[in-house]
C-alpha cells in the first residue's frame, strides 16, 4: 500500500518539526483519497473548485478538512464558502472582499492566508509585501468580520538551484516573523506558513514551513484525465 507508506513516512518526518502534512489530492480517484484517509491523514489539499466542491459531495468522510490550495476566482468562491477549512491563496483585496461577502452570507468566519509572490517566475500569484501591508491596514478591510487571515502562503521558483529557493523561502519567513512583532488588526494573525510541496518540501521545513502541500510524493503522478 504505497499511499499508506507515504504518508506514515511523511508524518514520522514532519512531527519533530512542527509542520502539517496537506496531501494534495487534485486529478486522484477517490480510492486513493480514501487510502489516505485510512493511514490516518484528514487534511486534503485541492486546486481547482469545481473538483473539491465534486470531493466534498461524494461519499468521502465528512471529518476530512479540505483547504483550496489553488488560484482562486472570485466568482467562485461561493462554492467552496460553506464547508472550505483554510483558503491558502488569497491574493487580492478584491478576492478578500468577496470572501467575506459569502462567509457572511453563510454565517461563517472563512480561515485564510495571505499568497505573498517570491518567485522569480510571472505566472505566479499573489501580493508583494507593501501590497499585503497596505491591504490589511485599507479602510475596505478593517470592516471584514466574516475572514480570519491567519498567516502567509508561498511558492518558490520551480528550479533546480537550491539555494534560490532557500532564499526565496526565507524572505517568506523573515516578512511573517515581522508581521508577528506588529499591531495587527483583529482579524489578523501569523499562526500558519504554507511553503513548499513535493520538489522543495525539505528545504521549506528548514525554513520555518507549518503546511507542506505534497501531492506526487504521496500518490504518484497525477490522473490527468479526470
Amino acid at each position: 500500500m504505497p499511499i499508506r507508506n507515504n504518508i506514515s513516512n511523511f508524518n514520522a518526518e514532519l512531527t519533530p518539526k512542527v509542520c502539517t502534512l496537506v496531501a494534495v489530492s487534485k486529478t486522484q480517484p477517490i480510492e486513493s483519497i480514501q487510502e489516505a484517509y485510512h493511514a490516518g491523514q484528514r487534511i486534503f489539499g485541492e486546486n481547482k473548485v469545481q473538483e473539491l466542491v465534486s470531493k466534498y459531495e461524494s461519499s468521502l468522510p465528512k471529518d476530512i478538512q479540505w483547504h483550496l490550495i489553488g488560484h482562486l476566482q472570485r466568482n467562485k468562491v461561493k462554492y467552496v464558502a460553506p464547508f472550505v477549512s483554510l483558503i491558502h491563496s488569497v491574493d487580492s483585496i478584491r478576492l478578500l472582499e468577496e470572501i467575506n461577502k459569502q462567509g457572511e452570507k453563510c454565517s461563517r468566519v472563512i480561515p485564510c492566508l495571505a499568497q505573498i509572490f517570491i518567485a522569480d517566475e510571472e505566472t505566479k500569484f499573489g501580493f508583494d509585501e507593501t501590497e499585503f501591508l497596505q491591504a490589511i491596514q485599507s479602510l475596505e478591510f478593517s470592516v471584514m468580520k466574516n475572514i480570519s487571515l491567519e498567516g502567509l502562503m508561498g511558492m518558490a521558483t520551480l528550479s533546480d538551484d537550491e539555494n534560490k529557493v532557500r532564499l526565496e523561502f526565507r524572505k517568506l519567513k523573515t516578512f511573517f516573523e515581522r508581521l508577528k512583532s506588529m499591531k495587527l488588526p483583529l482579524n489578523v494573525s501569523m499562526k500558519h506558513l504554507s511553503m513548499g510541496m513535493s520538489n522543495d518540501y525539505k528545504i521549506a521545513i528548514e525554513e520555518g514551513s507549518t503546511f507542506v502541500r505534497i501531492g506526487t510524493a504521496i500518490f504518484g503522478n497525477r490522473n490527468y484525465h479526470l
